[in-house]
């Protein structure tokens, strides 16, 4: 994961909900805009620049696998799932 919070900030996140996967702390926001996970957005009706919610899969490679912008909670994870298995089933 990747977020705009300092390194403490994620380490105690981090510890708090038992995470098993590193966390990368990007408070310039280079990464973010990068891979187009910063800029213009919605909320409420009104245009903001932000952080972007977004999941990328990147291969070994580095190139974008799956790319998903704007993401919610609910049904995400099933979502992408669903994408991963797709996925590996064509590089087979």
């Amino acid at each position: 994961g990747v977020s705009k919070d300092s390194l403490a900030k994620l380490r105690k996140f981090a510890q708090r909900d038992h995470l098993t996967f590193p966390l990368l702390s990007d408070p310039d926001l280079t990464v973010h805009k990068l891979y187009g996970a910063y800029g213009e957005k919605k909320l409420y009706g009104k245009v903001h620049v932000g952080v972007i919610r977004s999941t990328l899969v990147i291969n070994p490679d580095g190139s974008v696998a799956i790319a998903r912008y704007n993401v919610r909670a609910k049904g995400h994870v099933d979502s992408l799932l669903k994408a991963l298995e797709k996925l590996e089933k064509l590089e087979k």
